[in-house]
């Protein structure tokens, strides 16, 4: 009996010694996975993890698709992807053929005809060219329309973040045109990690 008692009382120091080293060695290991995961901030880590931010708001998108079919969903997700495009200030031609080419190739997006996306998406962007201020604020009171319902709110703006995100880097501009558009929309940029 005192055998087994002294077993059980081994099993619980080396439990107690586990317990102590695993805590007292958990924080230092985990500050080091925080440096690390810190430190490899621009490197490919967050590179996958951006391309699958991307593709978990290409899913959410495409499983409320049914519900954005409003020409206040096709007319604010338009302008947001303009103010994305134009986000520095310029669109280069190869910048708006390719923003062009992914919204008519949006799943989501083909509940309207191309056409109309195309030509509300180049009014957009010609403004903002023209004179990016005023410009800017005409993008976003049409971004403001789609507040009244929350999930097309948040469509638009994962919207403009698989547009913004589709060459694998995600511009400082960028990620404050799309907070801009969070606030109109009073949407928390913080769901979007922006």
């Amino acid at each position: 009996m005192a055998m087994w008692d002294k077993i059980k009382d081994q099993a619980k120091t080396f439990q107690q010694s586990q317990g102590t080293r695993g805590a007292s060695g958990h924080g230092p290991g985990q500050q080091g996975y925080g440096q690390q995961g810190h430190g490899g901030g621009s490197a490919s880590p967050t590179g996958g993890s951006k391309a699958q931010l991307i593709g978990l708001f290409k899913s959410q998108l495409a499983s409320v698709k049914t519900e954005l079919k409003s020409g206040a969903y096709r007319d604010a997700s338009m302008a947001m992807c303009a103010l994305v495009a134009a986000a520095d200030g310029q669109v280069e031609p190869a910048e708006r053929q390719r923003v062009e080419e992914l919204i008519v190739s949006n799943e989501v997006l083909q509940n309207f005809p191309a056409d109309q996306l195309r030509q509300r998406f180049n009014q957009h962007v010609d403004k903002l060219v023209a004179n990016f201020e005023l410009g800017r604020s005409e993008t976003l009171q049409v971004i403001a329309k789609a507040a009244k319902k929350p999930a097309e709110a948040r469509a638009v703006i994962q919207t403009g973040m698989v547009i913004a995100g589709a060459d694998g880097v995600f511009e400082p501009s960028e990620q404050y045109a799309i907070r801009e558009a969070c606030t109109a929309l009073g949407v928390p940029p913080s769901e979007f990690g922006v």
